[in-house]
């Protein structure tokens, strides 16, 4: 299995119910998992685009996978969804998508380039600080204080459209010092202490360990999003590709996903 440098993919215990674009009112690692019931003699290569937040499990359920189909091989592109996106219906040659946002999945299907997808998991939000915490966060409201430096994700990508709709049900403002591209570079303003706080996924937080802690949104204004997945229309290796996506979906790729902190569909 290869993975490509973020780089190359830029060109980009709660949840409630789902709000427009993939919203729901209110880090990633990924572990062993078991072999995949996959069907016998897969082969051939697969390139899976798949959001930054997907880093650790997607990267433990390719592994597997090959292992139990040694003659195949998959590539996987992480990145935000909204890039990952747009790459797809330029014409980037991938053969499944799994997003963050139903919002920038509907866009894939909408210009003919996916499957019908499939919710596969869900994600809620948590506010990360350095070990340290130095500003001494302890509550949601502390990220409106003019003084505390927070980092977020972009406004058009799903890390940062879920955390807009938490400070809305909060009812409260935050001035970001910087906008990353991903919640896994927002994880990293923080981990290197640029910042005194960022807003990610409840995955991000737990999969960095002992290097940031976790602050809780409360259940009432957080917010979170659905992952879908789909074959994409263009796969070269649509067997295969199709394949990748039940093994996702199945009790084998539950396991994994429920063991980095997401929560079932």
């Amino acid at each position: 299995m290869r993975r490509l440098p973020l780089a190359l993919t830029a060109v980009g215990v709660v949840l409630m119910a789902l709000v427009g674009c993939g919203v729901l009112p209110n880090g990633d690692p990924g572990g062993a998992a078991p072999a995949p019931s996959a069907s016998p003699g897969l082969s051939g290569e697969i390139m899976v685009f798949a959001a930054a937040s997907l880093t650790g499990t997607f990267t433990t359920l390719g592994e597997t996978f090959e292992a139990a189909n040694p003659g195949a091989s998959i590539t996987f592109s992480f990145g935000p969804s909204s890039g990952l996106a747009t790459q797809i219906t330029e014409g980037a040659p991938a053969d499944v998508f799994a997003s963050a946002s139903q919002k920038n999945m509907d866009a894939v299907v909408d210009a003919g380039g996916a499957d019908e997808p499939t919710v596969f998991a869900q994600n809620a939000m948590e506010i990360a600080v350095p070990a340290d915490n130095p500003a001494h966060i302890t509550a949601l409201t502390d990220l409106a204080r003019p003084a505390v430096k927070v980092a977020l994700c972009q406004p058009d990508v799903p890390c940062g459209a879920v955390a807009a709709s938490v400070f809305a049900n909060a009812g409260i403002t935050v001035s970001p010092i910087t906008l990353e591209a991903d919640a896994k570079a927002t994880l990293t303003k923080v981990r290197l202490g640029e910042v005194d706080a960022g807003v990610v996924y409840v995955t991000d937080v737990l999969a960095a360990g002992d290097d940031v802690v976790g602050v809780a949104i409360p259940a009432d204004v957080n917010a979170g999003t659905r992952y879908p997945i789909a074959t994409l229309s263009a796969s070269r290796s649509p067997e295969l590709a199709r394949s990748f996506v039940a093994y996702v979906m199945s009790a084998e790729g539950t396991s994994v996903l429920s063991a980095a902190g997401f929560l079932a569909p």
